[in-house]
């Protein structure tokens, strides 16, 4: 499910992508050679394992389906990227192709591919909040607070802590505490403990830590209370006769009440048997004996649901939109800060994930909710990561064009040809190190 959610949402977001560029060049009369969703060829190696899928003709475009599903491509007649004939350059150019239109024509052909992913994005997050609205865990809500994670214990935070405020701005939600202190670079939180307010100082070690465990634990999660909400048939919590509804109070002589206790509590007893469990069933106390796994688990599923309220808030036509523009404007924001991020909080650059980190991103059970929230983030990632002014990317295309606009004079086409061989390197060695993060976690 998760292979299948990332491949549609991939192809959706290629699709959209060369579309951007395919009905400008239409529009101003350049010829498409190519329109194809995936490679076909092993990219970036343009004349090696050619074949496709699936290929037709119609007029003096092929469009097609390509084998190596990691991209997608529009061939445009004229246009200097990796795929072109060096010899072309010798020859003169012709009215069809993109070399000879307009500097202003060629710079929408080439930010036709970045509106449409804007276009896109925005509308999937208008989608989301009509149809499902926008749900998220309020902060003040939490009866029993936070339970924290290794960094945020290190950081001075407590389980049961609730957090007010990150630099004296208000917490809404808990949802995305740990993202908005690294891509802020939050200086103190402020949470309440035991009714007193109490300063959480945070440092450049701090954002680093916790950008470097985001990928395997929570930061901050509701703390709530070891209530069974289901066991696992023929499970040792089965066997030892756990039911629904029972809130585990001890594990033998250690008093647990919530599940940041009952963890170190159980680990203490892997692989062991006659373990003692003390259990609250309605107004009664149950002793009951179990075995303990090697892994430290007994087989049963804790009800968070019931502690953990989760708000929703519903939005009209008119609200989604707003609402939805909003929450575009706040990605591209937040892709901008990143790239700062890379460059100010240290070991920052092995967080950098790919293909892998996507795929791990993705439900495992297909959620429709979750793969358009997704695909509208991507949708926009994908916009800012090509409007980055590197050859080969359409921001290298776009800043050349700029360049002639403003001061007339055109970029020569050889120079533009090696630029884009150096931007190929480049955009390959950032792939092959964003797509080694299966090997860095």
């Amino acid at each position: 499910m998760q292979v299948l959610q990332l491949l549609l949402s991939l192809s959706i977001l290629i699709a959209v992508h060369e579309f951007g560029h395919f009905i400008f060049a239409k529009l101003f009369r350049t010829r498409v050679e190519k329109f194809y969703l995936f490679f076909d060829f092993l990219f970036p190696f343009a004349n090696v394992a050619n074949f496709s899928l699936f290929k037709k003709k119609v007029g003096d475009t092929e469009y097609g389906i390509g084998w190596f599903p990691l991209g997608g491509y529009v061939q445009i007649s004229g246009m200097i990227d990796e795929q072109m004939d060096k010899s072309v350059l010798k020859t003169a150019p012709q009215a069809w192709e993109f070399r000879s239109k307009p500097a202003w024509q060629r710079l929408l052909i080439m930010i036709g591919g970045i509106l449409m992913n804007v276009v896109l994005g925005v509308l999937i997050y208008w989608m989301i909040l009509m149809v499902w609205g926008k749900e998220y865990v309020p902060a003040n809500a939490l009866k029993y607070g936070v339970q924290c994670d290794s960094v945020a214990l290190s950081m001075g935070l407590r389980n049961g802590d609730e957090i007010v405020s990150i630099d004296n701005e208000p917490v809404k939600s808990i949802d995305k505490i740990a993202l908005k202190i690294i891509i802020d670079q939050t200086k103190s939180i402020q949470v309440r403990r035991d009714g007193k307010l109490i300063h959480i100082p945070v440092n450049e070690q701090n954002w680093s830590d916790i950008l470097a465990s985001a990928k395997r634990s929570f930061f901050v999660m509701p703390r709530t209370p070891i209530e069974v909400d289901s066991v696992i048939p023929h499970s040792f919590a089965d066997d030892a006769g756990l039911r629904k509804g029972d809130r585990i109070v001890s594990v033998d002589s250690i008093k647990v009440f919530f599940f940041d206790e009952f963890q170190p509590a159980i680990m203490n007893y892997k692989g062991k048997e006659n373990v003692g469990l003390r259990v609250l069933r309605s107004k009664d106390t149950v002793q009951l004996k179990t075995t303990v796994s090697l892994n430290g688990t007994l087989g049963f599923i804790r009800n968070i649901e019931k502690y953990v309220p989760i708000k929703t808030e519903k939005y009209s036509f008119s609200e989604s939109i707003v609402q939805g523009t909003k929450n575009a404007i706040e990605n591209v924001t937040m892709q901008i800060k990143q790239i700062k991020i890379l460059f100010q909080v240290k070991d920052a650059h092995k967080q950098v994930g790919g293909f892998y980190t996507m795929y791990k991103a993705m439900p495992e059970e297909w959620d429709w909710r979750a793969f358009w929230s997704f695909t509208a983030f991507l949708s926009l990632v994908l916009a800012f990561m090509n409007f980055l002014p590197i050859p080969m990317l359409d921001g290298g295309y776009i800043l050349f064009t700029l360049f002639e606009i403003i001061t007339g004079i055109k970029v020569p086409e050889r120079v533009m040809y090696y630029a884009n061989q150096v931007g190929l390197f480049l955009l390959l060695a950032l792939m092959i190190w964003a797509n080694t993060d299966w090997l860095r976690n």
